[in-house]
């Protein structure tokens, strides 16, 4: 089993990163061989200020560390310092269709009405996501709901290119499978439960950082938006109240406990005295993740070291896929 998955470097991660993608791959290093990069080429598929983008992908790989990616366990590198990524992109490109590519949800939302203003990195976006997975014969990728699309695309994109230079007996890549997260927490905003949490809220009180300390996380907690009402004994009373439903969730997600137990346990309480408790648990769990990272992020030389190291893993471990890929093209290299 061999597990490949990327995030953007775009900043802070916060809660929902967390318990949607990251605290699952933590656990599957335990699983399989497990590769994790920061996707810092896909980050300059729309507009970004360099020097942000630098300090991001180191800030990002402390948070990752300190939330229990071991680069010791794990491959944890960024794309950039694997050329084979850009370089497969372009050679898939020869096998991606226009219209595989028209009707990528992402590229509608991202896009807007504005396509023809749009980078060509943005519509090609799943391509390079493609040629992130293939390159390593990535056999699992976790994925959630807003990506399965993408990984669809990459399972057509390895099929054809099979079908098209290569024999049944000796494809070039392996068709990746993909892991749905056992809980699959989907954390919303603490001022609007129907939004998800997203660094790009313009509003820092809508998500829970990582990077937050004991003070800021309680004043969250304290301020989150709710209603009037008390919790309710089941599920079902949970239902037209996005808000209550959310911060329940957060709850049972980080004490690694069901929706229906939290609230068997606070069942006729106002948020008056759930909300300190929560606050409580997520200092307990997210303190020494804070402190941790704290530590990495001043240590640049130690970070850099981090990912030149990953990168040096990945880049052998892609050559050889890399390599067939061009063969199979029947592209001569030197």
């Amino acid at each position: 089993m061999r597990v490949v998955s990327g995030i953007q470097p775009t900043g802070n991660l916060h809660l929902g990163n967390y318990l949607g993608a990251i605290r699952n791959w933590v656990r599957m290093q335990d699983e399989g061989e497990c590769l994790f990069f920061l996707a810092d080429l896909h980050a300059i598929s729309q507009p970004h200020v360099p020097a942000e983008l630098a300090a991001n992908t180191r800030e990002m790989t402390a948070a990752l560390v300190a939330c229990g990616v071991d680069p010791d366990r794990s491959v944890l590198f960024n794309q950039t310092q694997v050329p084979a990524h850009a370089e497969l992109q372009w050679l898939l490109n020869g096998t991606a269709r226009m219209g595989w590519l028209n009707r990528m949800t992402q590229w509608k939302d991202k896009a807007g009405k504005n396509r023809e203003g749009q980078s060509v990195a943005l519509f090609t976006y799943p391509v390079l996501q493609a040629a992130d997975v293939l390159l390593y014969q990535a056999t699992h990728v976790p994925v959630g709901e807003d990506q399965k699309q993408h990984l669809e695309l990459a399972r057509d994109i390895a099929q054809k290119f099979n079908n098209d230079f290569a024999s049944e007996d000796a494809p070039v890549f392996t068709l990746p499978d993909p892991i749905i997260p056992p809980e699959a927490a989907r954390i919303m905003s603490l001022r609007d439960g129907s939004a998800k949490m997203s660094k790009s809220d313009p509003s820092d009180m809508s998500r829970i950082n990582l990077t937050d300390d004991a003070d800021t996380l309680m004043n969250k907690v304290k301020k989150a938006k709710t209603d009037p009402e008390v919790l309710p004994s089941e599920r079902a009373g949970l239902e037209g109240r996005p808000e209550a439903a959310n911060l329940v969730g957060i709850y049972a997600a980080m004490a690694g406990t069901s929706v229906d137990e939290v609230l068997r346990d606070f069942a006729g309480k106002g948020f008056g005295a759930f909300k300190p408790a929560l606050g409580e648990l997520l200092v307990e769990k997210l303190a020494p993740i804070n402190a941790r990272f704290i530590d990495l992020r001043a240590d640049r030389t130690a970070l850099d070291a981090i990912l030149r190291k990953g990168a040096e893993k990945a880049r052998a471990l892609g050559a050889p896929t890399l390599s067939r890929a061009y063969e199979a093209l029947g592209l001569v290299r030197g």
